[in-house]
């Protein structure tokens, strides 16, 4: 837990300014843009484009989470990734991409 004094001296200040006296390196990413994150935008375009995509909301948070549970387990083991030279995560993590891409 931080000292009573350094939590008094992060009152006196600005954040940022803070950080700086202490070194710290401010974010690169687009400022106030919290859809920065390229890995995370890859991903809900392609829920998005599923022909399942549900066109209304879900009924109940249960009927949220059976659906979500049914896209992550497709997206992990039937989905090929192009990124990935078209295999599955799955396949990649396990190892069996390298022979997969071998037979090709």
């Amino acid at each position: 837990m931080p000292s009573r004094r350094l939590l008094e001296e992060l009152r006196g200040a600005t954040l940022e300014s803070r950080l700086e006296e202490m070194g710290v390196l401010r974010s690169l990413s687009r400022p106030r843009v919290s859809n920065d994150n390229p890995y995370s935008e890859s991903l809900f375009r392609t829920v998005k484009y599923l022909p399942d995509y549900p066109s209304r909301p879900f009924a109940s948070k249960d009927k949220a989470c059976v659906w979500v549970a049914a896209f992550v387990d497709w997206y992990n083991h039937r989905h090929r990734h192009s990124a990935i030279k078209f295999v599955t995560p799955h396949q990649r993590h396990s190892g069996a991409a390298t022979l997969i891409c071998q037979q090709r």
